[in-house]
């Protein structure tokens, strides 16, 4: 996906009330107290067929005129450089605001060409449409007069938006792509700059250096494969309020997970042995993985993508022989819905085990693109469905009568059964472990489909 769409305006105008309209769900907290959007909300938006990656850019509470000032022209100008059109919301309520102005002013200074898209929200009636007319005097063109909140004329301003995007197509890119993710300063660029043999990328001691994801391609066994070295990934309430670069990096680290087959998640071992104590103790250990890297896991599962977790520094910790069974055992009991995870152990500085990174990301792909035969597929599953049938529910007996898979890249399996909608959650669960057993993909998600029998 290659369109970015951002809205911009004061606090207070239903930013993120058209952000939820759009995307068609609640996915941003709305309230009438100015400056509840102190992060940025963003995710993928299709409307008509066309796929856009939405960004609410979120309000701000200025401690000063002069502090408002300095954000909002920061701010606008990040949302037009890192984007290629902006909404621009206004209070069609309450009218024209000086703030608008100024921020009209700075659309007007850095839009250079691409598009601002001028919605006066809150015009919930028709007797309020002429409300938008005072809103020409911005110089941006003509007004949409628009409700964010019943979605009156929403419609409208998002097939002027689209219309000039490409429609959802098969990405014809046949490369291979691995995007490195994780936390700033956990070694991403240090492991591609070793990977590649050269220095591709800048690689400081600085958090958050490397500001866009950088694409790098090597040969692999006779593949062409792509390193896409992203940006860091913050916590957001890591990300300040005037650090829109961050936001927009953390944006595109999420257009590079989209793009990509297979995921490595980069974790620094110091922090995972951080407050563990001496080795012997940390079987023992209340043990819990970041909130930042956990959030990662599940978003690349939610992505449907293959995930390699690069433990790195490995050089630079106490450790004896059974210290990776046990981070990796602790990671699987932390992690218990994602116990099919894989792990590599290494250093880029020293460059130990680095050889692994792609060996073992390119195993991962190559679970992730496997397909088992459907005769195999029967033969070993009904065996366990025998050995455990699905409970009944409500007196009536489930079978299943087949399962094959549909498709690979990400593996979808399908079962149909008398009773689909019946099969309870745990029993879908014992049927991807016992998938899982026989036939491998560590490192993918599974996903389950039940249909009815004809």
């Amino acid at each position: 996906m290659e369109n970015i769409v951002a809205i911009v305006g004061r606090p207070n105008v239903g930013k993120s009330t058209l952000f939820n309209r759009i995307m068609g769900k609640r996915v941003a907290i709305v309230h009438h107290q100015s400056g509840v959007t102190r992060d940025r909300n963003y995710g993928e938006a299709e409307w008509t067929g066309k796929k856009f990656f939405l960004i609410d850019t979120g309000g701000f509470v200025p401690d000063s005129d002069e502090e408002f000032n300095k954000h909002i022209r920061e701010q606008v100008k990040i949302a037009i450089e890192e984007s290629d059109k902006v909404i621009f919301v206004c209070d069609g309520e309450n009218g024209l605001h000086p703030i608008d102005n100024e921020i009209a002013n700075n659309l007007r200074k850095y839009s250079h060409g691409k598009q601002i898209f001028l919605a006066v929200n809150k015009l919930d009636s028709s007797k309020r449409d002429f409300n938008k007319n005072e809103f020409f005097s911005l110089g941006l063109g003509d007004p949409y007069g628009i409700s964010a909140l019943s979605g009156k004329d929403v419609a409208d301003l998002l097939d002027d938006i689209v219309k000039d995007f490409g429609e959802i197509t098969e990405d014809d890119d046949k490369r291979i792509k691995f995007a490195v993710i994780g936390r700033p300063n956990a070694g991403k660029s240090s492991i591609v700059n070793a990977i590649l043999k050269q220095d591709r990328n800048i690689v400081t001691d600085i958090p958050g250096t490397t500001r866009d994801s950088i694409d790098s391609e090597i040969k692999y066994h006779g593949e062409t494969l792509v390193l896409i070295d992203t940006a860091g990934l913050r916590r957001k309430s890591k990300i300040k309020k005037n650090e829109s670069l961050d936001f927009f990096s953390t944006v595109r680290t999420y257009k590079s997970l989209e793009r990509c087959d297979v995921a490595i998640l980069v974790i620094d071992a110091t922090l995972i042995m951080e407050g563990m104590g001496a080795v012997s103790d940390f079987k023992h250990s209340d043990f819990r993985l970041d909130k930042q890297d956990v959030k990662i896991i599940e978003d690349v599962f939610n992505y449907k993508k293959g995930l390699l977790i690069v433990v790195n520094k490995w050089d630079l910790i106490e450790k004896d022989s059974k210290t990776t069974t046990l981070i990796e055992t602790k990671v699987s009991e932390h992690l218990k819905s994602y116990n099919f995870l894989r792990f590599v152990f290494i250093s880029a500085l020293t460059k130990q085990r680095i050889h692994k990174v792609i060996e073992e990301a390119k195993a991962v792909y190559d679970e992730r693109a496997k397909q088992i035969k459907t005769s195999a597929l029967n033969d070993v599953m009904f065996d366990e469905i025998r050995r455990m049938p699905p409970p009944a529910v409500r007196g009536k007996e489930i079978k299943i009568n087949y399962v094959t898979q549909l498709k690979s890249s990400p593996p979808v399996f399908g079962f149909f059964s008398n009773e689909p909608s019946l099969i309870t959650e745990n029993y879908k669960r014992y049927l991807e472990k016992k998938i899982r057993e026989h036939f491998g993909f560590s490192g993918v998600p599974v996903s389950l489909v039940f249909k009815k029998k004809n």
